[in-house]
């Protein structure tokens, strides 16, 4: 077992495809788990977290989360830290751009330590509940509409919990 879970929920394959990618930029030292089948126990002893969703409809949470987040919340997270990213459509849903990862933010923010965040610089969006004071509660990807950025986006974003997974 490495010491990094990391955990996606995925409708359509891009938030798995971007799991993935943040695996390999791990060196091979995280694990990666589909919530549509993993269990409590399976991970609750890893002390490093990035959890991964897609946002469906207007800023809902993927759907196999809906069933595994209340379990995950309920997990003792004393010494743990969690990073965030969610997928989402920043043309199409520009009022709710990426808002699922607000979802799981607001059940582990009390719980975990939440590391991971991003300025809210370089995106296109009118709006988003998952920023907080100029900061994402995570990191946002758009694979419909800036896929180009996304591969530069994880770089720095897995160089920075590289920092803070210590």
């Amino acid at each position: 077992m490495n010491k990094i879970a990391i955990l996606y929920g995925s409708s359509g394959g891009n938030a798995e495809s971007v799991a993935r990618q943040v695996q390999y930029l791990f060196d091979g030292n995280a694990d990666l788990y589909n919530v549509e089948y993993v269990s409590i126990d399976e991970i609750k002893d890893y002390p490093y977290f990035v959890v991964g969703t897609s946002t469906t409809g207007i800023g809902d949470l993927q759907d196999d989360w809906d069933g595994f987040l209340p379990s995950f919340a309920g997990m003792d997270f004393t010494g743990k830290k969690v990073a965030i990213f969610a997928l989402g459509d920043s043309a199409s849903y520009s009022t709710s751009f990426a808002e699922s990862m607000k979802v799981v933010y607001d059940e582990l923010s009390d719980k975990a330590e939440i590391v991971g965040r991003v300025p809210d610089e370089g995106y296109t969006y009118d709006e988003s509940t998952a920023v907080i004071d100029g900061l994402w509660v995570g990191l946002p990807i758009d694979e419909d509409n800036e896929y180009d950025m996304t591969e530069e986006r994880l770089a720095k974003w897995v160089e920075t919990l590289k920092e803070e997974f210590v």
